[in-house]
């Protein structure tokens, strides 16, 4: 049995052998241009994609224009898949319900009847509940589309024929933008405002050389249909409309609303485009949950119609505006939309085009339906004129046409060879009716033929002039600018243009953590953690065997700790990102990328005002500000330059205007603060010279208090400027023996 389901050995059953390398990459590439020429780009000259082009031309064909009665959904999905469009009535049907939701379209181009979906990413009613018609859109993009404007082409089954593209008269593709993904290439174009870019069409008619930069006085940006604010600088705009590749950073609009008596609300009435509004609700509300938003109290959806979300503020003293810059960085009230003007150039080629590049193929093919349109209505003109010529042939000799008729077995015949008439006149004239015969109707026709042999010199000298045909396309062009004009309530730019605040950083982030107490505690063997509140009893504190306690120290979650390395690294870490107290933390050289021959010096509460003295072991130091030691990374910022055995030792407060150094020979040197320089990083000065061993201790003081030390016992002795001066020096001298009762530990405080 098994036997005889194989093929007869030897047989040839036409199984062809195929390289399967060869047959992947030809099937793929058929795959690919399929998914890029018919299903995700869309076309430079009227801005759509197959199944929109298909929507709007089956609707055509239906007779649903913008003045007729809304028709069922049902009935237009059904056509475009039955005729058009051989795919799912559900991604028809999602196609024609973003055409018609003008909250997606800047100008929708289908108009809807029921519920179409909403800004909070519901869903649209099934189809057989809503209904649609066209809008003017969708009426300029047909225009001319029975006057052989564009090529027409065989449908899936050959059965009907469908446009390979729309004339266009609205800049469409630019107007309401588009998104796609293809194989290998996508598209991402923002919508435009269609008064600003029929002035910029206008002025490439004018000046086809015109630069990026006079068409950005033009069209500013993107107008978005949920409008918003855009928060680039002109530069980055320009630049992206050049290349045709960017994006553009949209925010929500909001404003304070006064609630009376010092208390105050936030009222946002714009999100950014695509972002889905009950998502973007939750995701605050999750992170008001989290604790991530210290600032804020509560979040409500007071939405109608209209946009309108609340955001109570913690207090009223809360700054507004370090508030939401915290919400910007943290949801997508800020949000960038990409730019990616990846076009199908003429119909055939995908390509990345510039502003400039669109309007200007757009111009290109306006002027052609301009053309065909023009010598469709000559063809259709000199039909007429020929007709009726033939008409004032036969009111000449009325008499010898009605009896040819009446008389001849061939009339047509015999009118052609009486008359010299062409077969389409004789065909006319036999074709006439009998109350045409009136007196009245020869005036008429010679007033018609006039008027049409006027109308075909005119388009005969619109054909042979390039300059009239611009002049026509810019007539054009303007008529649409003044249907959708600013001033219109369809036409008024949405989406303003702004810098953003300039907010202190710091704050911003500190408004992004809520602040409470911890205390830091870091092992002898570099291990770290964060308890809550302030410990000040850190006997009780357990740590590994073998380990103990270097340092604690209380600060508070908004707080950075910087922690300085034998190795004269600066680490930052933020107070709100510190293992918790439970168990013994975590090792430091995990959070950080710490050398494994390097160990924690000290650590401390970032404070950016302050100034540091940094010393290596060998006696060398310099100050530096606190604020040039911050590092973002993981790797942290050399700051002291230090190669074995040698390594920093010392890190101290700068204050006062003198600096005390003892060296473990015991001996101690004062010499005034300002002899050591300031740097970000390097190997420092000497401090003072020794003979053998290294620095012991350092401090600043203020001469004029004196210098202050305490010894094991607690006790604290001081000593004037007058007493200080035989210990009084330049810096890099070796000094003299510490006075009677310096500790014997040889450190300023016991």
């Amino acid at each position: 049995m098994g036997q005889s389901l194989l093929p007869p050995s030897g047989g040839d059953d036409n199984i062809q052998p195929v390289d399967l390398k060869a047959a992947l990459e030809e099937r793929y590439l058929a795959y690919a241009l399929s998914t890029i020429m018919h299903r995700a780009l869309p076309d430079v000259r009227d801005g759509l994609k197959p199944v929109h082009r298909r929507i709007i031309h089956a609707m055509s064909e239906m007779g649903i224009r913008p003045n007729t009665a809304f028709k069922k959904c049902a009935r237009i999905v059904g056509d475009v898949i039955g005729k058009f469009h051989p795919h799912g009535d559900q991604s028809v049907y999602d196609a024609l319900v973003r055409l018609a939701q003008d909250f997606s379209q800047r100008y929708p181009i289908v108009d809807g009847q029921g519920n179409f979906g909403n800004i909070d990413g519901d869903s649209a009613a099934a189809y057989r509940y809503t209904e649609a018609r066209m809008t003017d859109v969708a009426a300029l993009l047909l225009e001319g589309i029975d006057q052989d404007a564009v090529d027409f082409r065989p449908t899936y089954n050959e059965e009907d024929q469908e446009p390979t593209v729309l004339p266009g008269a609205f800049p469409n593709l630019l107007a309401n933008g588009s998104s796609g993904i293809a194989v290998g290439m996508a598209t991402s174009i923002p919508p435009h405002n269609v008064h600003e870019l029929c002035d910029a069409a206008l002025l490439l008619i004018k000046k086809p050389d015109a630069t990026i930069d006079e068409l950005v006085d033009l069209v500013p940006g993107p107008d978005f249909p949920t409008g918003g604010v855009i928060i680039d600088g002109r530069a980055s705009i320009v630049d992206a409309y050049k290349t045709g590749r960017g994006g553009f950073r949209v925010r929500a609009k909001w404003e304070v609303e006064d609630l009376g008596r010092g208390v105050w609300q936030i009222v946002i009435t714009e999100i950014p485009y695509q972002v889905q509004k009950s998502r973007l609700i939750e995701k605050i509300a999750e992170l008001l949950i989290a604790r991530k938003l210290p600032l804020l109290e509560d979040v409500r959806d007071e939405s109608a119609e209209d946009v309108r979300v609340v955001l109570v503020p913690k207090s009223r003293s809360v700054d507004p505006t370090i508030m939401m810059e915290s919400m910007f960085r943290l949801t997508e009230l800020e949000s960038r939309f990409p730019l990616n003007m990846n076009v199908l150039s003429m119909g055939r080629v995908p390509k990345v085009m510039s502003l400039g590049d669109v309007l200007t193929e757009w111009l290109q093919h306006r002027r052609e339906v301009l053309q065909r349109r023009s010598r469709f209505r000559l063809a259709a003109i000199e039909r007429r004129l020929e007709i009726l010529g033939g008409y004032l042939v036969a009111y000449l000799n009325l008499d010898e046409v009605i009896r040819i008729i009446r008389e001849e077995d061939e009339p047509k015949q015999s009118l052609m060879g009486r008359f010299s008439l062409t077969d389409l006149q004789a065909e006319s004239i036999l074709n006439m009716r009998l109350r045409s015969l009136r007196k009245l109707e020869e005036f008429e026709i010679r007033t018609e033929f006039e008027g049409l042999s006027k109308e075909k010199a005119d388009i005969e000298a619109l054909l042979a002039s390039d300059e009239k045909q611009w002049q026509t396309v810019a007539y054009e062009i303007s008529d649409v600018k003044k249907r959708f004009a600013k001033a219109t309530e369809l036409g008024r730019r949405r989406t303003q243009f702004a810098d953003a605040p300039q907010a202190d950083n710091e704050a911003i982030q500190q408004a992004m953590i809520e602040k409470e107490p911890i205390t830091v505690v870091i092992s002898e063997k570099g291990w770290i953690r964060a308890l809550k509140g302030h410990i000040s009893d850190t006997a009780s504190l357990q740590f590994k065997e073998g380990d103990g306690l270097k340092l604690s120290f209380p600060a508070s979650t908004t707080d950075r700790i910087l922690i300085f390395t034998t190795g004269g690294k600066a680490y930052t870490l933020g107070g709100d990102k510190l293992p918790g107290g439970r168990g013994h933390g975590e090792p430091l050289r995990i959070m950080v990328d710490m050398e494994n021959d390097q160990d924690v010096l000290t650590a401390f509460i970032h404070d950016p005002a302050r100034k540091l003295l940094v010393s290596s072991a060998a006696g060398n130091g310099f100050v530096v500000p606190e604020a040039d030691m911050i590092a973002n990374t993981r790797k942290g910022k050399q700051i002291m330059n230090v190669s074995m055995p040698d390594e920093a030792k010392l890190v101290i407060p700068v204050k006062g205007d003198h600096v005390a150094v003892v060296g473990e020979n015991r001996k101690l040197l004062v010499f005034p603060l300002a002899q050591i320089p300031e740097m970000g990083r390097g190997k420092g000065v000497r401090l003072q010279r020794y003979k053998d061993g290294g620095i012991s201790d350092l401090r600043c003081f203020a001469i004029a208090d004196g210098l202050t030390w305490s010894d094991s016992a607690g006790r604290s002795f001081v000593k004037t400027k007058d007493e200080l001066l035989e210990w009084m020096g330049d810096r890099a001298s070796a000094g003299r023996t510490v006075p009677k009762g310096f500790p014997r530990s040889g450190k300023f405080s016991g």
